[in-house]
C-alpha cells in the first residue's frame, strides 16, 4: 500500500486502525474519578481514579473518526487502579466494542498490565492520601481483605483469592500505603481498535508486545516496527481466505469465512456454554429474540463480552437492533432506566449480592448471572420450538468437544488455567491431551481411568508429536484456537439450521408494494411488509406461541425491510448467505409434504462447517510483510525491563511508502471487491436522505439505540430521555393501532388449525406487548423503585392515598375511586397469580376488557402530588402533553370488545349474579314452584343452582365459565300455582362487568304452552349502553338475537295470532341460517363466536326449519288440545315402527330401512331423556342432533313420505311440495362440509 492511500482509501482493508496506550498522566496527577462513583470511605488504593488517553497511532482514519473520550472509558471501564508489591499484579485480557449511531461496529481488544509508579509526585499523593484516610477513619487499618484492588476494574474473582506474597509489609496487606517501604504499580493497557473481531489474533498480538517490555533482553526490533506494521502493513484477511502476520515472537494465524459461510465470530462460544450451561443459554437466547431487557453481570469484562458477542452472533440471520452495551461503563449507569428492549453488561463489585443491586425496571428482564451460572427470566414468554431436541442436537456437539453441557463452576485449578491460559480455551494442557487422545476411544478411555488411578499423566503418551507441537506441525496455542473455531462454527450451525427450517419459505409472505425505494422508504410506516396471519396459517401449531411473538420484533421487522431493499441494491450480507442456504436446501429437499410437520429437523453441515475452517488453517492463504526496521531518530525509546517506552509518533503516524508485496500479489478487482464488501458490512450506508428515511421509518428507539458515551453533559442526557419520551408515544401509537387493525379483523386470516385454547393467539400476543409497554412507561424515570413492578407499585401507592383521604372525609371520595380499589384488591386476593409483575398484568387485561383502561390510568395520573413523588422530571408520566396523547391513544381501544382477562385466567373463581325477569302484566309472575338455572359459557357450566321462590335472583361463585352461552331455566312443578311465564334471565359477571341476556318469551309449566318445565336460554352480550344502534357500531363481532317472543308468538299457536311469513321468506330464511354457519366455520377461529346461536338463535337453523314444519300445518283445532310440530314427528315415527312390525317396510330398500331406524333411535331417546324439555324444545334438539350427525337431509324424505302428512297437513304445506323439499335438502347438504360440535347444555341426558 502506497503512502498515498495508506491512510485513505485502502485503510478499510487494514486490520487495524488505531494502537492506543492508556494509563496515568504524570502531569495532571491523581484525579478522582467522580462518574465511576467515588466513595471515600475506601483506602485510596481501592478508589478509582482518572486515566488518559496517553497515545494513540495514527492521529485519526477518516472513516472511522477516534473518540478518544469513549475508548478510554472502555479501554479502563472503572479507571486507574493502584496495587503494592503485596497484590496480584497479572496482566488482564479483555474486549469491547463501540457501536457507532448508524449501527456499525468498532471492536477494540485490551491488554492491560501493571506497571511501577516512577513519578515521586504521584506516589507521595498516595502516600498523602492514606494518612488522610487513616486520620478519618481510625478503624480501618485493621486487616480486612488480602487484595487491596476489590473495585479493580480486571480483578477477577481469582486474583482476590491469591494470598499475599511472602514480601508484604504489614502496611500493604492491610490494604494501606507506606512510600518508604512499599513499591506501588499502577495500571496500564495496550489496545487495538479494529474493524473486525479478531479476538484471539488480537490478543496474541498484545501479550507479545507485553512479553517484550517484561523480558530479561530487548526484543527483536524496536517496539515501533511491531506497531507499524500491524497499522499498515497486515491487511484484512479476504473473505475466505486466512492471513499470517507476526508479533513480536511468534507468528500468528487468523481467518475470516467465504461468501456463502456464517459471518466472522472469533468469541469462544465454548466459554459461554461454560458459564451459563446449555438450558439457560437456550433461555437466554430465546429471551434475545423476543427483545426483552437483557442485563449480564460478571466481575470479569471479558466474560461478559463473550456472552454478549456470543449470544449476538447465534441470531443470524438476525440482528439486535436496540440498545448495545456489553461493558457499560459506571458513569453510564442510568442507561439501565433505558424504557427500550436492550442488552447490556454490568460489572460486579467484588462481594457485592444481586439483592442489593437496585435496577429501575424487572418486569420485562432477563438477568443473567455470569459469575454464579444462574439467570432470572421474566415471566410467562412463550419457549422456543423444539426445545428438547435442539438441546439435544447442542449437548452431542459440546460432548465431542468435552464440554459439559450442565456449564456451572470448572474445579477451582481448572478456572485458574481457564482464566490464565494465553488461548483461552476451556481446557487446560492436560485435560485437553486427554480430550485429544479419547476423540472416540474407548479403549484410551479405560486406559485413562487406569492411569488416573495410578498417577500417570497422560501428556507422557504424547511425546510422539514432538515437543509442543500439535497435528501438521501446528503449536498447542494453534492446536486450541482451531479446537474453538470448530467448536464455534459447529455450534452456530446448529441455531442457524433452526431458522432455515422455520423461515425456509417466509419470501412467499414478504409483500413487495412500491414501485421504487424511494417511494417505499417514504411510505415505509403506512405499508405492511410481512403478511403475518397468512405465515403463521402456514406454520405447525407447536410452533405458533413463539412464532407470533419473534415476528412482531423490530429485529424480524428490519430482516423484511432488507429483503424489500434487496430488490433495488446489494443484498444486507446476512440476508445473502441465508438466502443462499435455503436455495440449497430447497435444492436438497423438495418442502411440500412436510411443510407443517413439527418433525425436528437437525443440522446436516457440521462436518463440512469444521473441514472449511481447518483447510485454511492447513494452507496459508497471505503472508503478511514482516516487521523491519524503521527510519528512527537514535537514542529514543529505549529499552527499560517492566516499562513500555514512548513510542516515536512521527514514525507511526503514516504508512510506509512502498508498495508491499501483498498489495501487488493481490489484484486490484480483489482489492475493490473486499473494500466494498468491507463497507457494507462495517461502514455506514453514507446517502443522507436514505439513513434519514430508514431513521424514521425503521421503528421505535432505533435511533438511539446507542448511547452516545463520549458526551455525558446534563444536556445531553435530557436529549437521550427526550427521544425515549417520543419513542414511547410512538410505539404506543404503533401498537394500539396494530391492536384496533387487528381486532377488527381486516389484516386477519384463519390460522387454520389448533384447538380453541389457541384461538386470538395474535391477539394474545399484542395485548402482553402492550402490558410489556406500559411496564416501560411506569419505569421510566423512577425515583425509587419497589418490587418488581412499577406500574403495580404505583397501583399500591394510589391505593393506600385514598384509602388515607377516606379516612380523613366522611364522605365518599367519588364513585370512580371505588371501581378502581375494588378491581385492583380483586386481583390482590387471585391466588393464581404469585408475583406483582403477573397482578399488574391481569389489572391491565381486565381494565381493558371493562373498556376502562385509559380511565383507570388518567384517574391514577390524577394524583399528581403522587406521581411527583414517584417520578423525576424528565419521566414519561411528567411530560403532560405526551401523557395527554398516550391515554388519547389507550381510549381508541374502548372501540372493541376484549374477553382479554375471561380467556386468560380460566381456573379463578367467579362472582355471577342471575335475575330472572318475569312478564309481570299477564300475571302469574309468583309461583309456589321451586325455580333452578345453570349458565353455561365456553370454558364449563355452574352445575344447577336452585333459586329462592318468588326473590328471583341469586349471587353465586364459580371457576370462570368464560363468554356465557346457555342458561337452562326450569323449575320442580310443586305447589298450585306451578306455572310461570318468564321474559328473559339476565347474568351479570361481577369482575369484568359483562351482562348477558338470555331471552325466552315462554310459559314454563304442565298443561300450558308446550308443556315444558325446562327450557335452554341463547344468550348474547347486553350493551352497557341504552343505544343500541350506536353500541351495534363498536362491537366486534355482532352477535345473534336469541330466541324471543316476538318468533314464538308468530309460529307457535298461541291464539295463532300475528304475522305468518309467506313460502319464500321461510325458504330465504334457511337460505341466511345456512349461509350463517357456513360463514362461521370460513371465519379464523378467533372470530367465530358461538354457533349455539346460529343453531338455536332468533335467526338460527332450528327457528327457520320450524317455519318451514309450520307453514300449513293444522295445529289449531277448535275445542281442542293445540297440536305441536312434535306431535307429527312422533305420529311418523309411531307408523313407521308399527308399519316395521307388519313388516310393511321390508320391501323399503336396505339404506331407506336403516335411516327409518335411526330416526325411531333418536326420537325415543330425546323422548325418554330425564329432562322435561317440552315439545318445541325437543324439535329443537332433533334438528341440532340430525345436524350434528349429517342425518337431517335423509330424515325428510321419510317424514314426507309418511301417510300421516296429509291428516296433519294442508294441500298447500311446503313440506307437501316434492320440488320445495328437494331444494331444502340440496342447501342442508351444504352442512356436511362441516363439525358441527353442540354445546353440552343442548345435549344433556341424551343416550344415544
Amino acid at each position: 500500500m502506497s503512502g498515498t492511500n495508506a491512510t485513505s482509501g485502502a485503510a478499510p482493508c487494514r486490520f487495524a486502525h488505531y494502537f492506543v496506550i492508556c494509563g496515568i498522566d504524570t502531569e495532571t496527577g491523581l484525579e478522582p474519578d467522580e462518574l465511576a462513583g467515588e466513595n471515600f470511605e475506601q483506602s485510596p488504593l481501592k478508589r478509582t481514579f482518572k486515566s488518559k488517553v496517553l497515545a494513540h497511532y495514527p492521529e485519526n482514519v477518516e472513516w472511522n473518526p477516534f473518540d478518544q473520550d469513549a475508548v478510554n472509558m472502555l479501554c479502563m471501564p472503572k479507571g486507574l487502579s493502584f496495587r503494592t508489591q503485596a497484590d496480584s499484579r497479572e496482566p488482564q485480557f479483555h474486549s469491547f466494542l463501540i457501536t457507532r449511531e448508524d449501527g456499525s461496529r468498532t471492536y477494540g481488544f485490551v491488554h492491560t498490565f501493571y506497571e511501577e509508579v516512577t513519578s515521586p509526585q504521584i506516589c507521595s499523593a498516595m502516600q498523602t492520601l492514606y494518612q488522610m484516610h487513616q486520620a478519618e477513619n481510625p478503624s480501618s487499618a485493621t486487616p480486612s481483605s488480602s487484595s487491596s484492588s476489590s473495585m479493580d476494574s480486571l480483578a477477577s474473582s481469582l486474583d482476590e483469592a491469591d494470598p499475599p506474597s511472602s514480601s508484604s509489609c504489614r502496611s500493604a496487606a492491610c490494604g494501606g500505603y507506606d512510600a518508604s517501604r512499599d513499591t506501588l504499580y499502577v495500571s496500564k493497557a495496550l489496545c487495538l481498535i479494529t474493524p473486525m473481531p479478531f479476538m484471539h489474533g488480537c490478543r496474541r498480538f498484545l501479550s507479545q508486545m507485553h512479553r517484550a517490555v517484561t523480558a530479561a533482553s530487548p526484543p527483536p526490533l524496536p517496539l515501533e516496527s511491531y506497531v507499524h506494521n500491524i497499522l499498515y502493513e497486515v491487511p484484512l484477511p479476504p473473505p475466505g481466505r486466512s492471513l499470517k502476520f507476526h508479533g513480536v515472537y511468534e507468528p500468528i494465524v487468523c481467518q475470516r469465512p467465504g461468501p456463502g459461510e456464517l459471518p466472522l465470530a472469533d468469541f469462544p462460544l465454548g466459554q459461554t456454554f461454560t458459564l451459563l450451561g446449555i438450558e439457560n443459554l437456550v433461555q437466554l437466547f430465546n429471551c434475545t429474540l423476543l427483545e426483552m431487557q437483557i442485563l449480564l453481570y460478571s466481575q470479569d469484562y471479558q466474560r461478559l463480552m463473550t456472552v454478549a458477542e456470543g449470544i449476538t452472533t447465534l441470531l443470524f440471520p438476525f440482528q439486535w437492533q436496540h440498545v448495545y452495551v456489553p461493558i457499560l461503563p459506571a458513569s453510564l449507569l442510568h442507561f439501565l432506566d433505558a424504557p427500550v428492549p436492550y442488552l447490556m453488561g454490568l460489572q460486579s463489585k467484588e462481594g457485592t449480592d444481586r439483592s442489593k443491586l437496585e435496577l429501575p425496571q424487572e418486569a420485562n428482564l432477563c438477568f443473567v448471572d455470569i459469575d454464579n451460572h444462574c439467570i432470572e427470566l421474566p415471566e410467562d414468554f412463550p419457549q422456543f420450538p423444539n426445545k428438547p431436541e435442539f438441546i439435544q442436537e447442542l449437548s452431542e456437539v459440546l460432548l465431542r468437544y468435552g464440554i459439559s453441557p450442565v456449564g456451572g463452576a470448572p474445579p477451582t485449578s481448572a478456572l485458574r488455567e481457564l482464566e490464565d491460559d494465553g488461548r483461552n480455551g476451556n481446557l487446560g494442557g492436560e485435560q485437553l491431551a486427554v480430550l485429544e487422545l479419547l476423540q472416540g476411544n474407548t479403549t484410551l478411555e479405560r486406559l485413562q481411568a487406569l492411569a488416573k488411578r495410578t498417577g500417570v499423566r497422560v501428556e507422557a503418551l504424547r511425546g510422539v508429536g514432538g515437543e509442543g507441537e500439535g497435528q501438521g506441525g501446528r503449536t498447542a496455542v494453534e492446536e486450541e484456537e482451531l479446537r474453538n473455531a470448530k467448536l464455534n462454527v459447529q455450534l452456530r450451525e446448529v441455531f442457524a439450521s433452526r431458522f432455515t427450517t422455520m423461515f425456509a419459505d417466509y419470501e412467499a409472505f414478504v409483500i413487495q408494494s412500491a414501485p421504487d425505494l424511494e417511494s417505499w422508504l417514504t411510505n415505509r410506516e403506512q405499508m405492511h411488509n410481512f403478511d403475518k396471519a397468512s405465515f403463521l396459517s402456514d406454520q405447525p401449531e407447536p410452533y405458533l406461541p413463539f412464532l407470533s411473538h419473534f415476528i412482531e420484533t423490530q429485529m424480524f421487522a428490519t430482516f423484511i425491510d432488507n429483503k424489500i431493499m434487496s430488490q433495488w441494491e446489494e443484498k444486507e450480507p446476512l440476508l445473502r448467505v441465508f438466502d443462499g442456504r435455503i436455495d440449497k436446501a430447497r435444492l436438497y429437499n423438495v418442502r411440500a409434504p412436510s411443510l407443517r410437520s413439527s418433525n425436528y429437523q437437525r443440522c446436516t453441515v457440521l462436518k463440512e462447517s469444521a473441514q472449511a475452517i481447518e483447510q485454511r488453517m492447513m494452507k496459508i492463504d497471505h503472508t503478511a510483510i514482516h516487521p523491519h526496521l524503521l527510519d528512527m531518530k537514535i537514542g529514543q525509546g529505549k529499552y527499560e525491563q517492566g516499562f513500555f517506552p514512548k513510542l516515536q509518533s512521527d514514525v507511526l503516524s503514516v504508512g510506509p511508502t512502498n508498495n508491499n508485496r501483498w498489495s501487488n500479489r493481490t489484484a486490484t478487482a480483489q482489492r475493490r471487491k473486499d473494500r466494498h464488501r468491507q463497507q457494507t458490512e462495517h461502514l455506514t450506508l453514507d446517502n443522507d436522505l436514505k439513513e434519514k428515511y430508514m431513521q424514521e421509518a425503521r421503528s421505535l428507539g432505533k435511533n438511539l439505540r446507542q448511547p452516545k458515551l463520549s458526551d455525558l453533559s446534563p444536556a445531553v442526557i435530557a436529549q437521550t430521555n427526550w427521544k425515549f419520551v417520543e419513542g414511547l408515544l410512538k410505539e404506543c401509537r404503533m401498537k394500539t393501532k396494530r391492536m384496533l387493525v387487528e381486532k377488527m379483523g381486516r389484516e386477519a386470516v384463519e390460522l387454520g388449525h389448533g384447538e380453541a385454547n389457541i384461538t386470538g393467539l395474535e391477539e394474545n400476543t399484542l395485548i402482553a406487548s402492550l402490558c410489556d409497554l406500559l411496564e416501560r412507561i411506569w419505569s421510566h424515570g423512577l425515583q425509587v423503585k419497589q418490587g418488581k413492578s412499577a406500574l403495580w407499585s404505583h397501583l399500591l401507592h394510589y391505593q393506600a392515598r385514598e384509602e388515607k383521604l377516606e379516612q380523613q372525609q366522611a364522605e365518599s371520595p367519588g364513585k370512580n375511586t371505588h371501581i378502581h380499589i375494588y378491581k385492583h384488591t380483586h386481583i390482590q386476593s387471585m391466588g393464581e397469580i404469585k408475583t406483582d409483575v403477573g397482578r399488574a398484568r391481569a389489572w391491565i387485561r381486565l381494565s381493558l376488557e371493562k373498556k376502562l383502561l385509559s380511565q383507570h390510568l388518567k384517574q391514577l395520573l390524577s394524583r399528581q402530588a403522587l406521581t411527583k413523588k414517584l417520578y423525576k422530571r424528565y419521566a414519561f408520566l411528567r411530560c403532560e402533553e405526551e401523557k395527554e396523547q398516550f391515554l388519547f391513544h389507550l381510549l381508541s381501544l374502548n372501540t372493541v370488545d376484549y374477553f382479554c382477562f375471561t380467556s386468560v385466567f380460566t381456573t379463578i373463581m367467579i362472582p355471577y349474579r342471575a335475575v330472572i325477569i318475569p312478564i309481570k302484566k299477564l300475571s302469574n309472575a309468583m309461583t309456589t314452584s321451586n325455580p333452578w338455572v345453570c349458565v353455561s359459557g365456553e370454558l364449563g357450566d355452574s352445575g344447577v343452582r336452585q333459586i329462592t321462590k318468588n326473590i328471583l335472583e341469586m349471587t353465586f361463585d364459580c371457576q370462570n365459565l368464560g363468554k356465557l352461552t346457555t342458561v337452562q331455566l326450569g323449575h320442580d312443578n310443586s305447589g298450585l300455582l306451578a306455572k310461570w311465564l318468564v321474559d328473559c334471565v339476565m347474568v351479570r359477571n361481577e369482575i369484568t362487568g359483562h351482562t348477558y341476556k338470555f331471552p325466552c318469551g315462554r310459559w314454563l309449566g304442565k298443561g300450558v304452552d308446550d308443556g315444558s318445565l325446562e327450557r335452554v336460554l341463547i344468550g348474547e352480550l347486553a350493551l352497557p349502553n341504552a343505544d343500541e344502534d350506536f353500541g351495534r357500531g363498536c362491537r366486534t363481532p355482532d352477535m345473534q338475537h336469541s330466541p324471543g317472543q316476538t318468533r314464538r308468538v308468530s309460529i307457535t299457536s298461541m291464539g295463532g295470532r300475528g304475522y305468518k311469513p309467506t313460502s319464500a321468506q321461510i325458504q330465504e330464511a334457511i337460505g341466511e341460517a345456512v349461509n350463517s354457519i357456513c360463514k362461521h366455520f370460513h371465519k379464523p377461529e378467533k372470530e367465530r363466536g358461538s354457533l349455539t346461536i346460529l343453531l338455536c338463535g332468533e335467526v338460527g337453523l332450528v327457528g327457520a326449519l320450524e317455519l318451514f314444519f309450520h307453514n300449513g300445518f293444522k295445529s289449531a283445532r277448535l275445542f281442542q288440545k293445540t297440536v305441536f310440530v312434535w306431535d307429527f314427528v312422533e305420529k311418523a315415527v309411531a307408523y313407521m315402527e308399527s308399519a316395521d312390525q307388519m313388516g310393511d317396510m321390508q320391501e323399503t330398500a336396505e339404506p331407506m330401512g336403516l335411516t327409518c331406524v335411526s330416526l325411531c333411535h333418536y326420537v325415543s331417546a330425546i323422548n325418554s331423556s330425564p329432562r322435561n324439555i317440552g315439545k318445541d324444545g325437543k324439535f329443537q334438539l332433533l334438528v341440532c342432533l340430525g345436524a350434528r350427525d349429517r342425518l337431517l337431509i335423509q330424515w325428510l324424505p321419510l317424514l314426507v313420505e309418511c301417510p300421516v302428512i296429509q291428516r296433519m297437513y294442508e294441500e298447500s304445506a311446503l313440506l307437501r311440495d316434492r320440488t320445495t323439499v328437494n331444494a331444502l335438502i340440496a342447501v342442508l347438504q351444504t352442512l356436511h362440509d362441516f363439525p358441527i360440535t353442540l354445546e353440552a347444555s343442548l345435549v344433556k341426558g341424551i343416550d344415544l
